[in-house]
Protein backbone atom coordinates (compact mmCIF):
# COMPACT_ATOMS: atom_id res chain seq x y z
CA UNK A 1 0.00 0.00 0.00
CA UNK A 2 2.80 2.41 0.98
CA UNK A 3 4.76 1.61 -2.16
CA UNK A 4 1.71 2.16 -4.35
CA UNK A 5 1.00 5.50 -2.71
CA UNK A 6 4.60 6.60 -3.22
CA UNK A 7 4.44 5.65 -6.90
CA UNK A 8 1.18 7.55 -7.29
CA UNK A 9 2.63 10.67 -5.66
CA UNK A 10 5.75 10.53 -7.86
CA UNK A 11 3.58 10.17 -10.95
CA UNK A 12 1.52 13.18 -9.94
CA UNK A 13 4.65 15.25 -9.35
CA UNK A 14 6.12 14.25 -12.72
CA UNK A 15 2.84 15.01 -14.46
CA UNK A 16 2.65 18.41 -12.78
CA UNK A 17 6.22 19.23 -13.81
CA UNK A 18 5.60 18.16 -17.40
CA UNK A 19 2.35 20.12 -17.58
CA UNK A 20 4.03 23.16 -16.11
CA UNK A 21 6.92 22.85 -18.56
CA UNK A 22 4.53 22.59 -21.47
CA UNK A 23 2.49 25.57 -20.31
CA UNK A 24 5.60 27.74 -20.05
CA UNK A 25 6.40 27.85 -23.76
CA UNK A 26 5.62 30.63 -26.20
CA UNK A 27 4.12 28.22 -28.75
CA UNK A 28 1.43 27.04 -26.35
CA UNK A 29 0.48 30.53 -25.17
CA UNK A 30 -2.65 32.38 -26.34
CA UNK A 31 -3.35 36.05 -25.75
CA UNK A 32 -6.93 35.47 -24.62
CA UNK A 33 -7.60 38.95 -23.20
CA UNK A 34 -6.44 40.90 -26.25
CA UNK A 35 -6.93 38.29 -29.02
CA UNK A 36 -3.51 39.19 -30.43
CA UNK A 37 -1.76 36.77 -32.77
CA UNK A 38 1.96 36.87 -33.54
CA UNK A 39 3.73 35.02 -36.32
CA UNK A 40 6.92 34.25 -34.36
CA UNK A 41 8.06 33.74 -30.80
CA UNK A 42 10.97 32.50 -28.69
CA UNK A 43 11.43 31.23 -25.14
CA UNK A 44 14.14 33.39 -23.62
CA UNK A 45 16.56 31.28 -21.56
CA UNK A 46 16.59 33.22 -18.29
CA UNK A 47 14.31 35.37 -16.10
CA UNK A 48 11.17 33.38 -17.10
CA UNK A 49 10.64 35.59 -20.14
CA UNK A 50 9.12 35.13 -23.59
CA UNK A 51 9.08 37.28 -26.71
CA UNK A 52 6.40 37.24 -29.42
CA UNK A 53 6.62 39.28 -32.62
CA UNK A 54 5.27 39.88 -36.13
CA UNK A 55 7.58 41.58 -38.62
CA UNK A 56 6.44 43.40 -41.77
CA UNK A 57 9.47 43.75 -43.98
CA UNK A 58 7.90 46.19 -46.47
CA UNK A 59 7.38 48.82 -43.74
CA UNK A 60 10.17 47.77 -41.31
CA UNK A 61 7.55 47.57 -38.56
CA UNK A 62 7.52 44.90 -35.88
CA UNK A 63 4.78 44.27 -33.36
CA UNK A 64 6.15 42.79 -30.15
CA UNK A 65 4.78 41.35 -26.93
CA UNK A 66 7.32 40.78 -24.16
CA UNK A 67 6.05 38.54 -21.33
CA UNK A 68 7.70 38.31 -17.93
CA UNK A 69 5.95 35.61 -15.89
CA UNK A 70 7.43 36.22 -12.40
CA UNK A 71 6.77 39.94 -12.01
CA UNK A 72 5.45 41.53 -8.82
CA UNK A 73 4.06 44.86 -7.67
CA UNK A 74 7.48 45.72 -6.25
CA UNK A 75 9.49 45.10 -9.42
CA UNK A 76 9.98 46.51 -12.90
CA UNK A 77 10.54 44.64 -16.17
CA UNK A 78 12.13 45.77 -19.43
CA UNK A 79 12.94 44.59 -22.92
CA UNK A 80 15.35 46.46 -25.18
CA UNK A 81 17.12 46.58 -28.54
CA UNK A 82 20.73 47.69 -28.53
CA UNK A 83 21.68 49.09 -31.97
CA UNK A 84 25.28 49.83 -30.95
CA UNK A 85 26.41 46.90 -28.81
CA UNK A 86 25.54 43.68 -27.04
CA UNK A 87 25.10 44.87 -23.47
CA UNK A 88 23.06 47.35 -21.47
CA UNK A 89 24.80 50.60 -22.44
CA UNK A 90 23.16 51.94 -25.58
CA UNK A 91 20.03 49.81 -25.16
CA UNK A 92 16.70 51.31 -26.26
CA UNK A 93 14.31 49.97 -23.65
CA UNK A 94 10.60 49.43 -23.15
CA UNK A 95 9.90 49.53 -19.39
CA UNK A 96 6.82 48.69 -17.32
CA UNK A 97 5.88 48.50 -13.64
CA UNK A 98 2.90 49.06 -11.36
CA UNK A 99 3.10 52.41 -9.58
CA UNK A 100 1.88 53.36 -6.12
CA UNK A 101 -1.60 54.10 -7.51
CA UNK A 102 -1.84 50.51 -8.81
CA UNK A 103 -1.66 51.81 -12.38
CA UNK A 104 0.56 50.04 -14.92
CA UNK A 105 3.11 52.52 -16.20
CA UNK A 106 4.73 51.72 -19.57
CA UNK A 107 7.28 54.00 -21.20
CA UNK A 108 10.49 54.18 -23.24
CA UNK A 109 13.95 54.70 -21.80
CA UNK A 110 17.33 55.06 -23.59
CA UNK A 111 20.10 53.56 -21.46
CA UNK A 112 23.23 55.71 -21.63
CA UNK A 113 25.31 54.16 -18.84
CA UNK A 114 25.54 51.80 -15.89
CA UNK A 115 23.67 52.62 -12.70
CA UNK A 116 20.70 53.92 -14.69
CA UNK A 117 17.33 54.57 -13.05
CA UNK A 118 15.62 54.01 -16.41
CA UNK A 119 14.48 57.60 -16.83
CA UNK A 120 11.87 58.29 -19.49
CA UNK A 121 13.07 59.45 -22.91
CA UNK A 122 12.72 58.97 -26.66
CA UNK A 123 14.37 56.06 -28.43
CA UNK A 124 16.47 56.05 -31.60
CA UNK A 125 13.59 54.41 -33.51
CA UNK A 126 9.85 54.96 -33.56
CA UNK A 127 7.60 53.38 -30.92
CA UNK A 128 3.79 53.39 -31.02
CA UNK A 129 0.89 51.56 -29.36
CA UNK A 130 2.96 51.12 -26.19
CA UNK A 131 1.01 49.53 -23.33
CA UNK A 132 1.37 46.93 -20.60
CA UNK A 133 -0.79 44.53 -18.60
CA UNK A 134 -0.25 42.84 -15.25
CA UNK A 135 -2.21 39.68 -14.46
CA UNK A 136 -1.40 36.83 -12.06
CA UNK A 137 2.28 37.76 -11.62
CA UNK A 138 2.71 38.15 -15.40
CA UNK A 139 3.73 41.51 -16.85
CA UNK A 140 3.34 41.90 -20.61
CA UNK A 141 4.61 44.85 -22.66
CA UNK A 142 3.02 45.51 -26.05
CA UNK A 143 4.43 47.90 -28.66
CA UNK A 144 4.89 48.57 -32.37
CA UNK A 145 8.46 49.44 -33.40
CA UNK A 146 9.36 51.24 -36.62
CA UNK A 147 12.96 50.23 -37.28
CA UNK A 148 15.54 51.57 -39.69
CA UNK A 149 15.75 49.91 -43.10
CA UNK A 150 17.71 46.65 -43.03
CA UNK A 151 17.51 46.42 -39.24
CA UNK A 152 16.40 42.78 -39.18
CA UNK A 153 19.04 41.23 -36.91
CA UNK A 154 19.37 43.05 -33.59
CA UNK A 155 20.97 42.64 -30.18
CA UNK A 156 18.30 42.26 -27.52
CA UNK A 157 18.42 42.67 -23.74
CA UNK A 158 15.70 41.86 -21.19
CA UNK A 159 15.74 42.64 -17.49
CA UNK A 160 13.92 42.80 -14.16
CA UNK A 161 14.73 44.66 -11.00
CA UNK A 162 13.28 46.11 -7.77
CA UNK A 163 11.41 49.36 -7.28
CA UNK A 164 12.74 51.90 -4.78
CA UNK A 165 10.60 54.85 -3.79
CA UNK A 166 8.22 54.05 -6.64
CA UNK A 167 10.98 54.18 -9.28
CA UNK A 168 13.23 51.55 -10.88
CA UNK A 169 16.53 50.83 -9.17
CA UNK A 170 19.51 48.67 -10.15
CA UNK A 171 19.06 44.96 -10.78
CA UNK A 172 21.31 42.21 -9.47
CA UNK A 173 24.81 42.61 -10.94
CA UNK A 174 26.57 39.58 -9.46
CA UNK A 175 28.43 37.61 -12.09
CA UNK A 176 26.42 34.42 -11.49
CA UNK A 177 22.99 36.08 -11.61
CA UNK A 178 20.51 35.52 -14.43
CA UNK A 179 20.41 39.29 -14.96
CA UNK A 180 23.95 39.17 -16.32
CA UNK A 181 22.99 36.48 -18.87
CA UNK A 182 19.87 38.12 -20.28
CA UNK A 183 21.16 39.20 -23.69
CA UNK A 184 21.25 37.68 -27.15
CA UNK A 185 20.64 38.10 -30.86
CA UNK A 186 17.24 38.30 -32.50
CA UNK A 187 16.49 37.93 -36.23
CA UNK A 188 13.02 39.24 -37.04
CA UNK A 189 12.95 37.30 -40.33
CA UNK A 190 13.26 33.94 -38.56
CA UNK A 191 10.46 32.28 -36.65
CA UNK A 192 12.88 31.65 -33.81
CA UNK A 193 15.57 33.68 -32.14
CA UNK A 194 19.02 32.66 -31.00
CA UNK A 195 20.16 33.72 -27.58
CA UNK A 196 23.83 33.73 -28.34
CA UNK A 197 25.72 36.93 -28.92
CA UNK A 198 27.33 35.55 -32.05
CA UNK A 199 25.65 36.75 -35.22
CA UNK A 200 24.80 34.75 -38.30
CA UNK A 201 23.52 31.67 -36.51
CA UNK A 202 21.13 29.56 -38.60
CA UNK A 203 18.22 28.28 -36.49
CA UNK A 204 16.84 24.77 -36.75
CA UNK A 205 13.60 26.08 -38.25
CA UNK A 206 15.47 28.16 -40.81
CA UNK A 207 17.46 25.06 -41.77
CA UNK A 208 14.22 23.11 -42.31
CA UNK A 209 12.87 25.97 -44.41
CA UNK A 210 16.00 25.83 -46.57
CA UNK A 211 15.69 22.05 -47.01
CA UNK A 212 12.00 22.46 -47.90
CA UNK A 213 12.83 25.08 -50.51
CA UNK A 214 15.67 23.11 -52.11
CA UNK A 215 13.68 19.86 -52.31
CA UNK A 216 10.73 21.53 -54.01
CA UNK A 217 12.85 23.65 -56.36
CA UNK A 218 14.72 20.52 -57.52
CA UNK A 219 11.66 18.27 -57.82
CA UNK A 220 8.55 20.20 -58.85
CA UNK A 221 10.46 23.15 -60.28
CA UNK A 222 13.26 21.46 -62.26
CA UNK A 223 12.86 17.69 -62.71
CA UNK A 224 9.17 17.92 -63.64
CA UNK A 225 9.75 20.31 -66.58
CA UNK A 226 12.75 18.23 -67.72
CA UNK A 227 10.64 15.07 -67.66
CA UNK A 228 7.96 16.74 -69.78
CA UNK A 229 10.60 17.90 -72.26
CA UNK A 230 11.96 14.35 -72.57
CA UNK A 231 8.50 13.02 -73.42
CA UNK A 232 7.74 15.75 -75.94
CA UNK A 233 11.02 16.05 -77.82
CA UNK A 234 12.89 12.72 -77.63
CA UNK A 235 10.06 10.56 -78.93
CA UNK A 236 10.25 12.29 -82.31
CA UNK A 237 13.51 10.40 -82.87
CA UNK A 238 12.74 6.80 -83.83
CA UNK A 239 16.03 5.58 -82.39
CA UNK A 240 15.02 6.94 -78.96
CA UNK A 241 11.95 4.70 -78.74
CA UNK A 242 11.26 3.28 -76.13
CA UNK A 243 14.21 4.78 -74.22
CA UNK A 244 12.49 8.19 -74.02
CA UNK A 245 9.54 6.61 -72.20
CA UNK A 246 11.68 5.06 -69.47
CA UNK A 247 13.68 8.28 -69.09
CA UNK A 248 10.43 10.19 -68.77
CA UNK A 249 9.11 7.80 -66.12
CA UNK A 250 12.40 7.84 -64.19
CA UNK A 251 12.57 11.64 -64.21
CA UNK A 252 8.93 12.18 -63.18
CA UNK A 253 9.02 9.46 -60.53
CA UNK A 254 12.18 10.93 -59.00
CA UNK A 255 10.58 14.37 -59.07
CA UNK A 256 7.48 13.02 -57.33
CA UNK A 257 9.42 11.19 -54.59
CA UNK A 258 11.62 14.21 -53.84
CA UNK A 259 8.57 16.47 -54.07
CA UNK A 260 6.68 14.40 -51.50
CA UNK A 261 9.66 14.76 -49.15
CA UNK A 262 9.54 18.53 -49.68
CA UNK A 263 5.78 18.53 -49.14
CA UNK A 264 6.21 16.61 -45.87
CA UNK A 265 8.74 19.15 -44.56
CA UNK A 266 6.23 21.85 -45.51
CA UNK A 267 3.55 20.17 -43.39
CA UNK A 268 5.98 20.08 -40.48
CA UNK A 269 6.81 23.76 -40.89
CA UNK A 270 3.11 24.59 -41.12
CA UNK A 271 2.36 22.77 -37.87
CA UNK A 272 5.02 24.86 -36.12
CA UNK A 273 3.80 28.22 -37.43
CA UNK A 274 2.30 30.49 -34.79
CA UNK A 275 -0.36 31.76 -37.19
CA UNK A 276 -2.32 29.13 -39.12
CA UNK A 277 -3.30 31.68 -41.79
CA UNK A 278 0.22 32.93 -42.33
CA UNK A 279 1.04 31.11 -45.58
CA UNK A 280 -2.41 30.14 -46.90
CA UNK A 281 -1.71 30.58 -50.63
CA UNK A 282 1.60 28.70 -50.55
CA UNK A 283 0.15 25.86 -48.49
CA UNK A 284 -3.00 25.49 -50.64
CA UNK A 285 -1.02 25.40 -53.89
CA UNK A 286 1.30 22.81 -52.32
CA UNK A 287 -1.63 20.57 -51.37
CA UNK A 288 -3.05 20.93 -54.89
CA UNK A 289 0.31 19.96 -56.40
CA UNK A 290 0.57 16.88 -54.20
CA UNK A 291 -2.94 15.76 -55.22
CA UNK A 292 -2.35 16.33 -58.95
CA UNK A 293 1.08 14.69 -58.81
CA UNK A 294 -0.36 11.66 -57.04
CA UNK A 295 -3.13 11.49 -59.65
CA UNK A 296 -0.52 11.43 -62.43
CA UNK A 297 1.38 8.58 -60.78
CA UNK A 298 -1.72 6.43 -60.25
CA UNK A 299 -2.96 7.23 -63.77
CA UNK A 300 -0.01 5.24 -65.16
CA UNK A 301 -1.72 2.12 -63.87
CA UNK A 302 -4.78 2.93 -66.01
CA UNK A 303 -2.94 3.95 -69.21
CA UNK A 304 -4.71 2.40 -72.23
CA UNK A 305 -2.74 0.82 -75.07
CA UNK A 306 -1.84 2.98 -78.08
CA UNK A 307 -4.62 1.57 -80.26
CA UNK A 308 -7.32 1.74 -77.56
CA UNK A 309 -10.29 3.98 -78.36
CA UNK A 310 -9.89 5.87 -75.05
CA UNK A 311 -6.16 6.51 -75.48
CA UNK A 312 -6.81 9.96 -77.01
CA UNK A 313 -8.82 11.09 -73.98
CA UNK A 314 -6.18 9.71 -71.60
CA UNK A 315 -3.49 11.67 -73.48
CA UNK A 316 -5.51 14.90 -73.20
CA UNK A 317 -5.96 14.35 -69.47
CA UNK A 318 -2.32 13.38 -68.92
CA UNK A 319 -0.93 16.40 -70.77
CA UNK A 320 -3.38 18.85 -69.18
CA UNK A 321 -2.65 17.73 -65.62
CA UNK A 322 1.09 17.53 -66.30
CA UNK A 323 1.40 21.08 -67.64
CA UNK A 324 -0.85 22.36 -64.84
CA UNK A 325 1.52 20.81 -62.29
CA UNK A 326 4.53 22.48 -63.93
CA UNK A 327 2.88 25.93 -64.00
CA UNK A 328 1.62 25.70 -60.41
CA UNK A 329 5.03 24.42 -59.28
CA UNK A 330 6.84 27.44 -60.69
CA UNK A 331 4.29 29.83 -59.18
CA UNK A 332 4.57 28.17 -55.77
CA UNK A 333 8.37 28.15 -55.80
CA UNK A 334 8.39 31.92 -56.29
CA UNK A 335 5.76 32.20 -53.56
CA UNK A 336 8.05 30.21 -51.27
CA UNK A 337 11.05 32.35 -52.17
CA UNK A 338 9.09 35.45 -51.17
CA UNK A 339 8.23 33.83 -47.82
CA UNK A 340 11.72 32.50 -47.12
CA UNK A 341 13.30 35.75 -48.38
CA UNK A 342 16.84 34.39 -48.90
CA UNK A 343 19.62 36.32 -50.57
CA UNK A 344 18.45 37.70 -53.92
CA UNK A 345 20.99 35.56 -55.77
CA UNK A 346 18.93 32.42 -55.11
CA UNK A 347 15.87 33.82 -56.89
CA UNK A 348 18.14 34.91 -59.73
CA UNK A 349 19.68 31.42 -59.93
CA UNK A 350 16.28 29.72 -60.17
CA UNK A 351 15.10 32.31 -62.71
CA UNK A 352 18.25 31.58 -64.73
CA UNK A 353 17.50 27.84 -64.64
CA UNK A 354 13.96 28.47 -65.91
CA UNK A 355 15.22 30.74 -68.68
CA UNK A 356 17.74 28.09 -69.75
CA UNK A 357 15.09 25.35 -69.74
CA UNK A 358 12.73 27.62 -71.71
CA UNK A 359 15.41 28.42 -74.30
CA UNK A 360 16.27 24.75 -74.75
CA UNK A 361 12.56 23.90 -75.06
CA UNK A 362 12.09 26.58 -77.74
CA UNK A 363 15.07 25.24 -79.73
CA UNK A 364 13.87 21.65 -79.45
CA UNK A 365 10.35 22.71 -80.43
CA UNK A 366 11.70 24.22 -83.66
CA UNK A 367 13.81 21.12 -84.37
CA UNK A 368 10.83 18.86 -83.68
CA UNK A 369 8.57 20.70 -86.11
CA UNK A 370 11.32 20.70 -88.74
CA UNK A 371 11.74 16.91 -88.43
CA UNK A 372 8.00 16.25 -88.47
CA UNK A 373 7.39 18.43 -91.54
CA UNK A 374 10.37 16.95 -93.40
CA UNK A 375 9.23 13.44 -92.53
CA UNK A 376 5.75 14.14 -93.93
CA UNK A 377 7.22 15.55 -97.13
CA UNK A 378 9.46 12.50 -97.55
CA UNK A 379 6.53 10.21 -96.91
CA UNK A 380 4.47 12.02 -99.56
CA UNK A 381 7.21 11.61 -102.20
CA UNK A 382 7.99 7.96 -101.44
CA UNK A 383 4.38 6.88 -100.99
CA UNK A 384 2.24 9.13 -103.22
CA UNK A 385 -0.76 6.82 -102.84
CA UNK A 386 -1.01 8.09 -99.23
CA UNK A 387 -1.27 11.67 -100.34
CA UNK A 388 0.60 14.71 -99.20
CA UNK A 389 -0.70 14.45 -95.70
CA UNK A 390 -2.86 17.53 -96.29
CA UNK A 391 -5.66 15.88 -98.31
CA UNK A 392 -6.37 12.82 -100.40
CA UNK A 393 -6.04 14.35 -103.91
CA UNK A 394 -2.84 12.61 -104.94
CA UNK A 395 -4.01 9.25 -103.81
CA UNK A 396 -7.33 9.62 -105.53
CA UNK A 397 -5.70 10.65 -108.85
CA UNK A 398 -3.34 7.67 -108.79
CA UNK A 399 -6.18 5.26 -108.32
CA UNK A 400 -8.09 6.90 -111.16
CA UNK A 401 -5.20 6.54 -113.63
CA UNK A 402 -4.75 2.87 -112.82
CA UNK A 403 -8.39 2.30 -113.50
CA UNK A 404 -9.03 1.26 -109.83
Amino acid sequence: MGKGLTTLLLSCVLFSLCASSFAQTCKSYTFTSSNRVYSSCTDLPVLSAFLHWSYEQSTNKVEIAYRHTVASTSSWVAWAINPTGQGMVGAQALVAYQNSSSVIHAYTSPVSGYGTTLAEGSLSFGVSNLSATFESSEMTIFATLTLNSGMTTVNQVWQEGPLSGGSPSSHDTSSSSANMQSAGTLNFLNDQATTTSAGGVVTARRRRQNVHGVLNAVSWGTLMPLGAMIARYLKVFKSADPAWFYLHIACQTSAYVIGVAGWATGLKLGSEASSVNQYDAHRNIGITLFCLGSLQVFALLLRPKKDHKYRLYWNIYHHSVGYSVIILSIVNIYEGLDILDPEKKWKRIYSGILIFIGAVAALLEAITWFIVIKRKQTSSVNYPEHGSGMNGTNGYAARKENGV
